[in-house]
């Protein structure tokens, strides 16, 4: 891949396959390419705090499959951040119903394209959160 990967792009099209995942609207084959997604030492920050690994991740996810048939994922403010030769960090709104988290992607970038190193997840408050600014 040349030239500046299109990073909104690749966050859309990723909670896309989610968003179609959890509704069972997929083949159960497809899921290799969303695993592919993934790099081998994947980590996921969940806004509960959990670490989870690649494997607890797309074991998660492969078990969901179906268990939402309504699932409607809508992404918001996708900026890079920062970025290196080969990595980019890109932060992100997600919402599903009504529920958001921030989220901070570290992205690998490779000859196939843009694959997920580290996904850090924070929940949202739907109208506000309390106060923009720390306070002592």
């Amino acid at each position: 891949m040349t030239g500046r990967p299109d990073v909104r792009a690749e966050v859309v099209r990723h909670h896309e396959v989610i968003e179609r995942w959890l509704a069972g609207t997929v083949p159960r084959a497809s899921f290799g390419r969303f695993a592919d997604a993934h790099a081998p030492g994947f980590t996921l920050a969940a806004p509960d705090g959990r670490l989870l690994s690649r494997a607890e991740v797309l074991e998660e996810v492969e078990a969901a499959y179906g268990r939402r048939p309504d699932a409607r994922i809508e992404i918001r403010d996708v900026t890079v951040v920062a970025g290196a030769p080969g990595l980019v960090v890109a932060r992100y709104e997600e919402w599903q119903h009504g529920e958001g988290r921030r989220a901070t992607a570290v992205l690998e970038l490779g000859p196939a394209g843009l694959r997920w190193l580290h996904l850090h997840e924070t929940w949202l408050a739907e109208h506000g959160g309390g106060p923009s600014r720390l306070s002592s």
